[in-house]
């Protein structure tokens, strides 16, 4: 039975829409998926080169643009490989299919005795000297995919190109290739002047001083948008600061006393996304407990950047941006312009996890070069920019009570998760999501109450709210509260991160209870073997480690999930030393993601992954005031440091013969969830209020002062 159409070929039927030769006579693939730092530019075009058999010099990809590539959304949710990459191979599958029909054509030779290796046309195994590019040229591309896609077979495929470097690795160590280093002849520098908070305007400012700065070309006033155009970055920084200094804003929002407990004590009405079997029916002792994470910020190294110049009424704009589509329709609505007329190219940045400030930078950029036509204008935001404007990842809070069956069997689960809004992407809810869209003299808010992820596309605030064990009677709810006065939008994970940690927290206190191995009692309740095995395996990697003693207030603690109950597998053991500070010394990982494209950049997505949650989970949470996001620098958002990093180690369970699994973001949750595990373990103490500090543990000891979990009554 043939495997059904990857989704991107719905935007991208035809060969052509995926392939094109360059005037040079080199094959170019065409991804709509941005390379954000991921490496699944390298992944990607290792898939094209080992289904089309062609040498890596002879090919190269190009990614997001939408002059160019497929409209694929947004580079998010871990599905680059699985979607977009699968998406190339049967392209890739096709375009071989009309190479070797050429090639037949043209030798004489049996079709079916015919392949492609190393870039040559060989008939069975023996290189005939017909090149696979040339053949290429002066092909009708403009074809079906689904008409000439035969993929090859697993055991057909990595025969080459499987262990290669990232083809991108050395530019971005010692070349320039990032949109900050753009340069052009005509180029003025842009800086946006932000309002102290979202949901301020602008009441006076003197424009003329501003004006009258050194190295000031223009100032760009727009209701209460303010762009600062200069000679140089920090003649327009300087200006920018001045201006911050004479402004006067006004703010009528009412800021709750507390933002967490506003988003915990939230009294909406639930809605009820996922049930099966009945509440009501599970007898049993009684478990439960709340868990909540703290706004978060992006915290990438460097700000938010982009570049753009405007030609004849249309405007061209470079970013590093997770979605080049949906950005140019929200230019295009806030400007009300035509679609055709916003072309948006991505170019690398500061990695982003999610929805940063890249978006709100390129639309800075636009707005500020709309007023200098045919001149380039960079813009960098200032990394108070970035803590101040940049969206937030939101704030939660997930309760989970269980029931446990005499014979130590959960026979129920209840979650509720309550949650800032994560779905407020450009162009999502209706409303173009660009901050500088909101303070236009004719602006466009952001919806007041923000639409959620749904549960069948992989959730939001639910994501990987359904327990993945085997529970007979399960019941999620959600609040989704759109309220407060703060931005907040996606970030790496979504959801999966509060609620992972929550029903591993409430797993392991349910062993703990009852006296069982927290291992033992993950696997009784396991019915899928891949999950199963995942644990296993982990479980025997460490199993040395974990015998020898530790010191007083050392521990290890588990954390599994399947990411979005549909995607890669991930089991993390952590070791944390509690002594002085929460130090997490060494993170096991293992991981099932199917096939495995590039087992060198899948490592280094899944330990980025891990040594990012360390620092959510150990040290991060944004300060808010009033209104008003109050971090201005690092010394306000401390994150890990170099010297603070655990040891990891990450081992992956490949299946050839399996489709690929994203890897991204399935060891977010799964590390904090240990980490919440190996304090348990080591100091007898649950912290349920990220991130787990030594004023947090002192917290949460003088709530238990026992230190030990108790079932609820009922």
């Amino acid at each position: 039975m043939r495997p059904e159409a990857p989704v991107p070929l719905r935007a991208g039927p035809s060969i052509s829409d995926w392939f094109r030769l360059d005037p040079e006579g080199k094959l170019i693939a065409m991804t709509g998926r941005a390379e954000l730092g991921q490496g699944n530019r390298t992944a990607l075009l290792q898939m094209v080169a080992d289904e089309l058999g062609v040498c890596l010099d002879d090919i190269a990809i190009e990614t997001a643009r939408t002059d160019r590539t497929v409209n694929e959304g947004f580079t998010s949710g871990s599905v680059s490989v699985s979607e977009g990459g699968v998406a190339l191979r049967w392209a890739a599958s096709a375009l071989r299919h009309l190479v070797l029909d050429r090639a037949a054509e043209t030798s004489g030779i049996r079709r079916d005795a015919l392949d492609i290796e190393d870039s040559t046309i060989t008939q069975d195994g023996i290189p005939t000297g017909l090149s696979a590019v040339q053949l290429s040229a002066g092909l009708d591309l403009n074809v079906p995919v689904t008409e000439f896609a035969s993929p090859r077979q697993p055991d057909e495929r990595w025969r080459r190109f499987r262990d290669i470097g990232r083809i991108d690795l050395r530019e971005r160590i010692v070349g320039a290739p990032f949109v900050h280093d753009m340069e052009a002849p005509d180029m003025l520098f842009g800086s946006p002047v932000h309002p102290p908070s979202r949901t301020a305007r602008l009441v006076s400012l003197d424009v003329d001083a501003l004006r009258a700065r050194p190295g000031v070309v223009d100032v760009v006033l727009d209701g209460s948008f303010v762009g600062i155009l200069a000679k140089s970055r920090f003649e327009a920084a300087r200006a920018a600061t001045a201006a911050h200094a004479i402004a006067e804003w006004t703010d009528t929002a009412v800021p709750p006393n507390d933002a967490m407990a506003a988003i915990s004590g939230s009294e909406e009405n639930a809605e009820t996304v996922f049930e099966t079997g009945t509440m009501e029916s599970a007898q049993g002792q009684r478990f439960e407990l709340t868990v909540s994470r703290q706004f978060l910020f992006h915290a990438s190294v460097a700000p938010s950047a982009a570049v753009a110049v405007w030609n004849r009424g249309a405007v061209t704009v470079w970013t590093h941006s997770q979605g080049v589509f949906p950005l140019r329709n929200a230019i295009a609505k806030s400007l009300r312009m035509q679609e055709d007329d916003v072309t948006v190219i991505h170019r690398p940045g500061a990695g982003c996890y999610g929805h940063n400030g890249a978006d709100d930078a390129a639309f800075d950029a636009v707005l500020m070069a709309r007023a200098v036509p045919g001149r380039h204008v960079k813009v960098v935001w200032s990394r108070q920019d970035e803590f101040r404007s940049a969206p937030l990842g939101p704030g939660m809070a997930t309760t989970v009570s269980a029931a446990v069956s005499p014979e130590g069997r959960i026979v129920s689960a209840d979650v509720v998760v309550n949650s800032a809004p994560h779905t407020n992407r450009p162009g999502v809810n209706g409303t173009p999501n660009l901050l500088a869209a909101s303070y236009l003299s004719d602006p466009f808010p952001p919806a007041p109450a923000p639409a959620d992820v749904p549960l069948a596309r992989g959730g939001g605030a639910a994501r990987n709210a359904v327990p993945g064990y085997s529970i007979p009677n399960v019941r999620l709810r959600k609040r989704i509260v759109s309220g407060l006065p703060y931005r907040t939008s996606a970030l790496r994970s979504l959801g999966a991160f509060t609620n992972i940690f929550a029903i591993e927290a409430l797993i392991d206190d349910i062993a703990a209870h009852r006296g069982a191995d927290p291992i033992d009692f993950r696997l009784r309740h396991l019915d899928d073997p891949r999950s199963r095995e995942v644990i296993k395996r982990l479980a025997d990697l460490t199993g040395e480690e974990r015998s020898r003693a530790l010191p007083e207030g050392c521990g290890w603690g588990l954390g599994f999930a399947r990411y979005k109950n549909a995607s890669g597998y991930c089991a993390v053991m952590a070791c944390v030393n509690c002594t002085e500070e929460v130090q997490v010394t060494d993170v096991h990982c293992v991981a099932d993601i199917g096939e495995v494209i590039s087992p060198d950049g899948a490592r280094n997505q899944i330990e980025g992954g891990i040594v990012q949650s360390v620092s959510w989970t150990t040290k991060e949470a944004a300060k808010l005031e009033g209104t008003k996001v109050v971090a201005g620098g690092w010394m306000d958002y401390p994150i890990l440091l170099f010297t603070e990093t655990p040891r990891v180690a990450v081992e992956l369970i490949e299946r050839p013969e399996a489709a690929p699994l994203g890897c991204g973001e399935i060891a977010q949750a799964p590390t904090a969830a240990a980490i919440g595990n190996a304090v348990r373990a080591g100091l007898g103490i649950r912290v349920c209020d990220l991130p787990i500090s030594r004023s947090a543990i002192i917290e949460a000891a003088s709530r238990q002062p026992d230190h030990h979990s108790h079932p609820v009554a009922g």
